[in-house]
């Protein structure tokens, strides 16, 4: 343990190379100053958020907010966006590994989301070295040669770069401020900004952020006044940083205009994080019986209560001059050429429903995808940058009933089998160091085998039947869960799963979906097996 200059923040790991090259006493005081000044009222959101669940919990609804409704029908936009976001058309998301960086920049996208929050299992070293491939990146210096002495470098004119920073609720344990550990997302804000900030703007770029889970316009002003701090201190015009809010729970679909308002000089969008919203939808309704969600490949972004969130968001967005950013696409490219066709047409497919709906740009999870995404935008767009002329002034007012809309479709077996190797091989990839997995033609994140595992929590809690009449209970589950173990040991081979993690994980699966309180994020247990 080592504490830091000012001695107000104890560094549990000693300090190595990498360790050096990004936290200097000069970074260390600024995180420092943030943490001093932020903390207390990260827990008190917390808290909030614990408490307004309750109410959720004893039988309300989500709702709009009457007190803020004046700055709904109030006519103001955001303060503007930079040049070099004006077209976001596609982006592809990925963890801050180096050789995924150089990729990602390459690929043919208009943004790289570089991501230290659901992609990435936050390993202390894999937190430093992100931040040294970002700076890297940045500065143009970055390459990376593999084993076989295949080189990777920057081409020119890379995509432009967005650092999605850990959420409200993440911690990163390796540091500690009054014996607690700090907040993981003021961490890794702290050194991209300042490592980067300089040379981004030097460049005609800026330091821009996602900013993931937010769930209340008041978390929405945390980071406001966190942006405004820091360009205060270093001296920087107001504006200077920009970010994307995710909308992502059900809380902050109630509060978009609002999110909106209260980071209207550093917001310039907010993006359909379609996938953590399907979880957050059963985790926030997780006691209401009739919004029991179906087999998870039956929630398609056609199911009223999706397209519902994704008009809505567009129509916010551009009536105040915000980018409407579109959601993931989770597949990736099939070496067989008859389901790669399948592919992407699914792919296409799903673009060309948010390119129509009005969405700004869309995201992708490979480079291999790209490309069908972006001719689906070109055509869209002709000859514009983006679509915030496109207002759906004619559409009908979206109503909380529409966004809370229960969904049909079967729960099969199937779905719970499938449910379970997901759930069960994201959590072994995940406490074994690796946040973003490809599963069955999916690139799964933690947002995924979330879904996964609060579905089949939801349906023993309300002994839901499968559609071959048996009653989901802990026992089958169970059972199910054994059965679905040898699955796995059998597509893997014993090697691998006698070398893995996979009863770890198993054991983490079975004790999230069957206790009798539902665990949050099960990266928060997953955290602890992470080094």
């Amino acid at each position: 343990m080592q504490q830091s200059s000012a001695t107000k923040l104890t560094f549990i790991k000693p300090f190595g190379e990498a360790e050096n090259q990004v936290l200097s006493p000069e970074s260390i005081r600024f995180l420092e100053d943030l943490i001093l000044e932020f903390s207390d009222r990260r827990t008190k959101l917390l808290d909030e958020r614990v408490r307004w669940q309750k109410k959720i919990d004893d039988g309300a609804l989500p709702d709009f907010i009457s007190e803020t409704a004046s700055i709904r029908k109030g006519d103001w936009k955001i303060q503007g966006i930079p040049d070099d976001l004006n077209d976001r058309r596609v982006e592809i998301t990925g963890p801050v590994e180096r050789k995924m960086v150089i990729n990602a920049l390459n690929a043919n996208v208009k943004v790289f989301m570089a991501d230290f929050e659901d992609s990435l299992a936050p390993e202390w070293d894999k937190v430093i070295n992100g931040q040294i491939n970002l700076r890297d990146a940045v500065n143009g210096t970055i390459s990376y040669t593999n084993e076989q002495g295949k080189r990777y470098v920057l081409k020119p004119n890379p995509a432009v770069l967005i650092a999605r920073v850990r959420g409200l609720h993440l911690s990163e344990k390796h540091i500690l401020y009054k014996n607690e550990p700090i907040s993981g997302g003021l961490f890794d804000f702290a050194l991209y900004f300042y490592l980067n900030h300089q040379k981004l703007l030097q460049k005609g770029s800026g330091p821009y952020f996602y900013l993931p889970k937010i769930q209340s316009y008041h978390e929405a002003q945390w980071w406001s006044d966190i942006f405004s701090f820091t360009e205060s201190r270093f001296n920087l015009p107001k504006g200077t940083i920009k970010a994307t809010v995710l909308i992502e729970t059900l809380p902050a679909v109630f509060q978009m205009d609002e999110i909106l308002y209260y980071l209207r000089h550093h917001i310039v969008g907010l993006n359909c994080g379609r996938w953590d919203y399907i979880f957050s939808y059963i985790k926030t309704l997780k006691n209401h019986a009739n919004r029991v969600l179906p087999d998870r490949q039956s929630v398609t972004m056609t199911q009223p209560f999706l397209s519902a969130y994704s008009r809505l968001l567009i129509k916010t967005c551009h009536q105040r001059g915000a980018f409407a950013m579109g959601g993931m696409s989770a597949f990736i490219p099939s070496k067989d050429p008859v389901q790669n066709q399948q592919v992407l047409n699914k792919v296409r497919e799903d673009k060309a429903l948010e390119a129509n709906n009005g969405h700004d740009g869309t995201w992708v999870a490979h480079p291999g995808l790209a490309d069908i995404a972006m001719a689906v935008f070109d055509t869209k767009l002709g000859e514009n940058q983006n679509q915030l002329t496109v207002l759906r002034e004619e559409d009908e007012v979206i109503t909380a009933e529409q966004l809370l809309a229960p969904c049909s479709g079967e729960r099969t077996e199937e779905g719970m089998r499938a449910n379970i190797r997901v759930a069960v091989q994201y959590i072994e990839a995940w406490i074994s160091g690796n946040g973003c997995v490809p599963i069955y033609g999916l690139m799964e994140d933690a947002a995924t085998a979330e879904i996964s595992r609060t579905s089949i929590w939801q349906w023993i809690r309300h002994e839901k039947s499968l559609s071959d009449g048996k009653k989901v209970t802990k026992e089958l589950f169970r059972a199910t869960l054994k059965e679905e173990l040898e699955v796995i040991k059998q597509e893997v081979g014993e090697l691998r799963f006698s070398q893995g993690r996979f009863m770890e994980a198993s054991n983490l699966m079975e004790r999230i979906t069957t206790q009798d309180d539902l665990i949050d994020f099960l990266t928060l247990p997953g955290y602890q097996l992470l080094d």
